[in-house]
């Protein structure tokens, strides 16, 4: 992607300010985008992304209180 938006601006000789750079590197990755390929399995991502959450919420689960409170000799 950082080559073909290098290519898409290469025959800019004038560079105004800033906002005219990040147009032109988004116009190149909006061309970059369009070679892009499609990820093999892409149709279980969404399963993935499920199984992933569960996974996630069973291991962070809330941790026990600390608090010792009153139990603690000064």
């Amino acid at each position: 992607m950082i080559e073909i938006a290098r290519d898409h601006s290469t025959n800019v000789k004038r560079w105004r300010d800033a906002m005219m750079a990040l147009r032109w590197c988004a116009a190149g990755m909006a061309e970059a985008g369009e070679q892009f390929r499609r990820v093999n399995g892409f149709a279980y991502l969404p399963a993935l992304r499920e199984a992933l959450e569960r996974h996630v919420r069973g291991a962070v689960e809330t941790p026990p209180s600390y608090d010792l409170g009153d139990e603690v000799a000064a």
